[in-house]
């Protein structure tokens, strides 16, 4: 599929009833194995950008630069719908936003989230008004690509200690109005809080799992109204754990009998070829 074809099938993945699972992949490698087992669309992840780099999540540490040439891979290294995860818009203005949407889709991005925390521990998330002129510089600049591409705008206020869903909700009415395709509020406490962000909103809903907040199934998620779920960083966080038990293991005990549990080179060798 050209970028065009790949716009058009990521728009109707959020179109149609049944919801849908968006994996996270980290490097172009990752982004086949995941394409091989059938899911229909990937996006980035900010942590597993950073972790890859050996650099922490969240602090500003990978630029724009590094975080849309590692999208460019992925999105080079399959056939499928890729979006980005594109931190806070790296700048805190209208513009920044904007550039960052310009950016993404010219690297092959179909899709792409923004999100309103600021970087700022003082401030940790951005105006209101500002948080909604940025959505907007975004959307409009997403909406005049000449292609299908799908902004998600995302109310950061429960990752940063703000527990008001009251403003959650009205930061996402107002991303919606503004022109945002997707809307998504990560680490929501309940189910009950999403079922309630879902109906008041007209616009198909991301709900990502997190070890930080409650886990649901795909079948409660669907039924609350959730259109699409993404993993996060959490899928790079498994493969380092798998790392650091296999290498626990020869440590401290001197055996490789992680070695009966991996997937093997014919494995992974034709999905590399793909």
């Amino acid at each position: 599929m050209d970028q065009a074809a790949k716009g058009r099938a990521f728009k109707a993945l959020h179109e149609r009833e049944k919801l849908f699972v968006i994996p996270n992949p980290w490097d172009a490698g990752s982004a086949k194995i995941l394409a091989s087992m059938g899911f229909e669309a990937l996006t980035t992840t900010s942590a597993g950008t950073a972790f890859q780099l050996g650099r922490p999540d969240g602090e500003a540490l990978v630029t724009r630069d590094e975080t849309i040439a590692n999208a460019a891979l992925v999105a080079g290294a399959v056939d499928l719908p890729v979006a980005g995860d594109l931190e806070n818009g790296f700048g805190p203005t209208p513009e920044d936003a904007a550039e960052t949407i310009r950016r993404a889709a010219a690297a092959g991005l179909v899709g792409g989230s923004i999100e309103d925390a600021s970087g700022n521990p003082a401030n940790p998330i951005y105006d209101f008004s500002l948080a909604v002129e940025r959505v907007a510089a975004a959307a409009e600049t997403a909406s005049n690509l000449g292609f299908d591409f799908t902004f998600v705008a995302r109310a950061e206020n429960f990752l940063h200690g703000r527990r008001d869903l009251d403003d959650t909700l009205k930061r996402l009415q107002a991303y919606e109005k503004a022109g945002a395709d997707v809307l998504f509020a990560p680490a929501l406490p309940s189910l009950d809080a999403i079922r309630t962000i879902c109906r008041e909103l007209g616009k198909p809903v991301n709900v990502v799992m997190s070890p930080k907040g409650t886990i649901f199934t795909v079948a409660e998620l669907e039924d609350a109204g959730v259109r699409r779920i993404s993993v996060g960083g959490s899928f790079f966080r498994a493969a380092l754990t798998g790392l650091r038990d296999a290498a626990t293991e020869v440590r401290d005990h001197g055996t490789f009998t992680y070695l009966d549990r991996i997937m093997g080179m014919a494995d992974i060798t034709p999905i590399m070829r793909s």
